[in-house]
């Protein structure tokens, strides 16, 4: 339902015409679909990539993508694609579903409530899709 005389959805509103005016297709357009260009990058891909190369004793994949899923959560979990990529490669890098919402959880003392409970939707909606293991059911 949408109020006429807010000016919110007003311009919500023009936006959307504007934009199917210049192209018919962004009306059932989904930012999910780029999801699904993104692979899973293999947990000794990402140890080589994001640190272990230059720093053997460094922090291993799973940890560093726990601290990153505990930022995007932080900000207010608004970021939808990179929570549920972060949940997708954590699962790829071995942490298990319990891990992955304890550092959610953890975050609502910081973030507050509303915060961790829309993380833990985005990651329900990857991790309900996958096995412990990773991968798909």
């Amino acid at each position: 339902m949408t109020d006429a005389k807010n000016p919110f959805e007003q311009m919500m509103r023009q936006a959307q015409d504007m934009a199917k005016s210049m192209n018919p297709a962004l009306e059932s357009f989904s930012p999910k679909g780029f999801e699904a260009l993104w692979g899973t990058m293999p947990k000794d891909i990402m140890e080589m990539t994001f640190g272990k190369g230059l720093n053997p004793d460094g922090l291993d994949a799973k940890t560093r993508l726990l601290l990153t899923l505990a930022g995007l959560t932080m900000q207010g979990a608004q970021a939808d694609t990179a929570v549920r990529m972060t949940v997708r490669h954590l699962l790829g890098a071995g942490a298990t579903k319990a891990e992955i919402a304890e550092t959610i959880a953890s975050m609502a003392m910081f973030a507050g409530v509303p915060a961790m409970n829309r993380a833990m939707e985005l990651a329900r909606e990857v991790m309900d899709g996958e096995t412990e293991e990773g991968k798909n059911t």
